[in-house]
């Protein structure tokens, strides 16, 4: 198989997010749908600044919708469901992200074992917010000057560096809970877990907090 240009790197005036669960049908797609709105909230467009936001599922239900619980709590948050597919994790989806962000460690460790040098920007979404919060902001290119897609791959390189050294109190620590078949209550408190990962990342990723 031969890597399509931009393998792991995206290309010159993009970045591209890729949100990894089982199914492709709860953890990911909220985290999709949160991300995008996150960006939307900050940068006032969901693909703001060259940033791209896409998931898949390792066991991913291709050409399915997403579960009527998870358009729920995304209603919640105000995002958007509308239009979601879901899809089964490929090569080329991959070898064409810039950051992996995946629910567990099992997700994590089947993206790396598919190759195409992904271990240094792959993490569980836990993880990699961990690790964001160790980073000091000012170290990073400005989204103004620089543009926001250099900044985003500094952020995953300085992620990479800190994670031999900054452990996780817990294993379990770094992983989001699979909410599939349970109640509306269990898919809530999952939307919350996701979208409090979520809000620093985005925020190093932009360098521009969520309205209050």
């Amino acid at each position: 198989m031969t890597a399509p240009e931009g393998r792991g790197i995206g290309t010159e005036s993009s970045f591209r997010i890729l949100h990894v669960s089982t199914g492709n049908v709860c953890r990911s797609p909220i985290t999709e749908r949160l991300t995008r709105h996150a960006l939307s909230d900050r940068l006032g467009d969901p693909m703001g600044g060259g940033l791209i936001v896409e998931s898949a599922g390792t066991w991913g239900h291709e050409g399915a919708p997403m579960e009527a619980n998870a358009e729920i709590v995304l209603a919640d948050f105000g995002a958007d469901a509308t239009g979601f597919v879901g899809r089964e994790l490929l090569d080329e989806h991959v070898i064409r992200a810039d950051l992996v962000l995946t629910a567990t460690r099992d997700h994590r460790a089947q993206v790396i074992s598919m190759g195409h040098s992904a271990g240094l920007r792959t993490f569980t979404l836990k993880e990699f917010t961990r690790l964001v919060r160790a980073i000091d902001p000012a170290t990073l290119p400005d989204p103004l000057g620089d543009g926001m897609v250099e900044r985003a791959r500094a952020l995953v390189r300085a992620a990479a560096a800190l994670r031999g050294w900054l452990l996780a109190p817990s294993a379990e620590a770094d992983e989001v809970n699979d909410p599939y078949g349970a109640p509306i209550t269990f898919f809530r408190s999952i939307g919350d877990e996701i979208q409090q990962a979520l809000d620093p990342v985005v925020t190093a990723l932009t360098g521009v907090s969520a309205k209050r």
